[in-house]
């Protein structure tokens, strides 16, 4: 079985990537860590930067669990993508971070969690941010 953790380079984020790292050593599973973004010419705030990347990847690295990170920029969106992997990967539990959005917000820009936790086809944990 396989912990997948949804990874954006924010508070929230991180809080996902330590409760996965919790739970993959508790249960003794493959950790994947996987970031996502269509890619293309706009900016998108949720992708991961190369610095990003190799704090991740350390983490991961001093973790101690069977762990691996995935950044895909393929031209889908991250619900796309972490559906897919859901699908193809023997997913225990989905971890994701969720940060207060005001209504307005949401219904604007939409909620990658709200999909997540409507579509895949896996428990999912939601977490949040410490204060």
């Amino acid at each position: 079985m396989t912990i997948l953790v949804a990874y954006v380079p924010r508070p929230e984020g991180e809080a996902a990537l330590d409760k996965g790292i919790d739970i993959a050593k508790r249960r003794n599973e493959l950790l994947v860590v996987v970031n996502a973004s269509p890619g293309g010419g706009k900016v998108d705030p949720s992708a991961v930067s190369v610095t990003d990347a190799e704090k991740v990847q350390g983490k991961l690295a001093q973790s101690g669990v069977n762990a691996e990170f995935k950044q895909l920029v393929r031209g889908k969106d991250a619900v796309e993508e972490i559906e897919l992997l859901v699908e193809s990967m023997n997913v225990s539990v989905l971890v994701i971070g969720l940060r207060k959005r005001s209504a307005v917000g949401k219904l604007i820009m939409g909620s990658v969690a709200h999909d997540l936790l409507m579509t895949v086809n896996c428990p999912v944990l939601a977490v949040k941010a410490g204060a």
